[in-house]
């Protein structure tokens, strides 16, 4: 494919429902780059913007599709990075790097160790310790086994007891032991809950939104291993490619515009001058602009305009209209914002 085209992962599931989850489509769209048949199941497009190829797959592949140089770009949760990443260490030998550029603040999840409540109190060292002097093989379930296996691994280590456990097997649930030492790890499709619950394994790695489950479960967590989220990764060899850079930068700034407006409106109203001065020190009391004040100077009225964030509760926007109005600003209008670029520096790094 031609180095002027950057090759976007398209992540399948709710990310591409524009009625559940965090709805990439639309934020795309704010971002300036509409997409057709993404929403539908693919093959997704990019409509107005002939630079941008979209490659509809599952986040679960993008990291080795990155690494191999199939996508430029992939649009992934943390997580599944990661895990695609150590699958690659443990099993194949092989490295790759890849860098995480940008959180779209979306698909937020933790991933955390659980274990039954009769087992060892404690945290996940205590648990590990306790847990290896009884048994010559530690087994897990999780959906993603090999940040199973490192946490785990981890663990034993900080116990003083990796020596005994060097030996590691990734299998499908229930399947017959490759190894009589070390650590087993049993790959599944969910419920991770339940075979802890039921004694199919000795501890869990489960992905936890509320935590809700867990506790329905009557489980206990034991370790808190990572935060993921939903994020924009590339390789950083896409250094080296010119043309794909400034795309990647041109990618880069519009999505964070978009991200940076959420809960931005555009408060745009006229002031008398001789109520200018008090104005302008309440906007500054209340940090509503950044270098100066936006203004637009008049014989009799002065036009500013600020952006105010409509989830702080500290500021709400409804007091901001009303401390202004007190002060004297009128035509008060408030204008949705769908893409705010404070300069450049945003993606500097980039």
């Amino acid at each position: 494919m031609s180095d002027d085209v950057l090759r976007i992962g398209m992540p399948a599931g709710s990310l591409a429902d524009p009625n559940r989850g965090g709805n990439l489509v639309e934020l795309l769209e704010q971002a300036g780059f509409r997409t057709a048949g993404y929403q539908s199941g693919g093959p997704s497009k990019f409509v107005t913007v002939p630079f941008l190829y979209g490659w509809d797959g599952r986040p679960q592949e993008f990291a080795t599709q990155l690494g191999i140089g199939e996508l430029d770009v992939a649009i992934a949760g943390d997580d599944w990075i990661r895990e695609r990443v150590l699958e690659l260490k443990y099993e194949y030998r092989q490295d790759i790097e890849l860098r995480r550029v940008l959180s779209l603040r979306r698909g937020s999840v933790r991933l955390v160790g659980i274990a039954r409540p009769d087992q060892e109190p404690g945290g996940a060292v205590e648990f590990f310790k306790d847990l290896a002097a009884r048994k010559p093989l530690v087994t897990a379930v999780a959906e993603l086994p090999y940040l199973a296996l490192e946490w785990i691994m981890g663990r034993l280590d900080e116990a003083g007891v990796a020596a005994s456990f060097g030996q590691f097997s990734v299998q499908k649930y229930s399947t017959p032991p490759k190894i009589d030492r070390g650590v087993l790890i049993y790959e599944t499709w969910g419920k991770t809950e339940a075979k802890v619950l039921n004694g199919g394994a000795d501890v869990g790695l489960e992905i936890s939104q509320s935590g809700s489950a867990i506790r329905n479960y009557g489980l206990r967590v034991i370790d808190e291993i990572m935060d993921s989220g939903t994020s924009i990764w590339v390789n950083p060899k896409i250094r080296g490619e010119a043309a794909k850079l400034q795309l990647l930068r041109m990618f880069l700034l519009n999505l964070y515009g978009a991200i940076n407006a959420e809960n931005k409106v555009l408060l745009l109203f006229n002031v008398p001058v001789e109520k200018a001065a008090e104005v302008e020190a309440y906007l500054a009391r209340n940090s509503l602009f950044a270098d100066e004040p936006s203004r637009i100077s008049g014989e009799a009225y002065a036009q500013y305009s600020v952006e105010v964030d409509t989830a702080n509760s500290k500021l709400p926007l409804a007091r901001v209209r009303y401390e202004l109005a007190v002060m004297g600003a009128r035509g008060i209008d408030t204008i949705p914002l769908t893409s705010s670029i404070p300069s450049i520096g945003a993606i500097e790094a980039w």
